[in-house]
């Protein structure tokens, strides 16, 4: 099993580090689609999947969710966490056993779901009133953070009876900072013409290839499309049956001249960092 860049009290005592810094935005990728993003005073929780419930689930079974790295940290340690999202309901992204004990810790957080999901959601985590509802024209409105929703095709656009979506990725400015966090979902027609006018300065997209999400090629030719300062893959090296190394996407945004970033789950990445790429 692959070993965090920083695990543990070595994380925490990373994110710590940072202080108050209202002038520099902070991310760590806590594995598959996780992230914790940091811009003083208000902490962010992209759909983070910290335990093993999907290793149990489906032991013994044809698809094995067999744990490649271990985990960043215990989701109970987390503090000071201010919002927390979910793109859809599969389990790495709206997960119980990682999200009961962040909102129990943090009982003033709230966690942000599509339209769509929010009973379901509500049912799995118990804390109706901490989950809150967002959609294409209902946005969240933070001290640190606006987020926005965008549709997000795993595999296909799907929407409920009301016309909201099922499965949806985040918008997210914080300070001088907009971050694109795709949640699951593959290229689709139109998807650059709707992100370009946001100004992307960091791209977070899943590079597995499989499963309704595109491949590292896909990522790396999108966040070159959409004009995006950097992109960060993700969506990998947690399951064996379901990953991809990140090879395929390095060479690709090598090609296209790409400013990217690989990370190690548990490893900080400074807004500082795009300086460096201009705009």
């Amino acid at each position: 099993m692959k070993e965090p860049f920083l695990s543990d009290d070595a994380f925490l005592a990373d994110v710590e580090a940072v202080g108050d810094d209202d002038r520099t935005v902070y991310l760590w990728w806590l594995g598959q689609s996780g992230f914790l993003v940091q811009h003083s005073p208000e902490r962010l929780l992209l759909d983070p999947y910290l335990s093993d419930s999907l290793t149990r689930k489906y032991a013994g079974t044809e698809k094995p969710h067999v744990r490649m790295t271990r985990r960043v940290v215990d989701p109970a340690r987390l503090p000071d966490v201010d919002v927390v999202t979910s793109t859809h309901s599969h389990t790495d992204h709206l997960d119980a056993e990682t999200l009961v004990p962040i909102l129990d810790k943090n009982p003033d957080a709230r966690l942000l779901v599509s339209r769509a999901n929010q009973a379901f959601a509500a049912g799995r985590v118990g804390h109706p009133g901490q989950v809150l509802s967002v959609d294409e024209h209902h946005a969240y409105v933070g001290p640190s953070f606006g987020i926005s929703v965008v549709p997000a095709a795993h595999d296909r656009i799907e929407r409920d009876e009301n016309g909201s979506l099922r499965c949806i990725g985040f918008i997210i400015r914080t300070g001088r900072c907009t971050i694109y966090h795709s949640g699951d979902t593959v290229v689709y027609d139109g998807i650059a013409e709707l992100l370009r006018p946001h100004g992307i300065d960091i791209a977070i997209l899943p590079i597995n290839g499989k499963v309704g999400n595109m491949s590292g090629t896909d990522a790396a030719r999108l966040a070159k499309e959409v004009g995006a300062r950097i992109v960060i893959p993700c969506h990998y090296d947690m399951f064996e049956f379901n990953t991809a190394t990140p090879d395929e996407f390095v060479a690709e945004c090598e090609r296209l001249g790409q400013p990217y970033r690989v990370l190690r789950q548990g490893e900080r990445f400074s807004s500082s960092e795009l300086e460096m790429h201009g705009r």
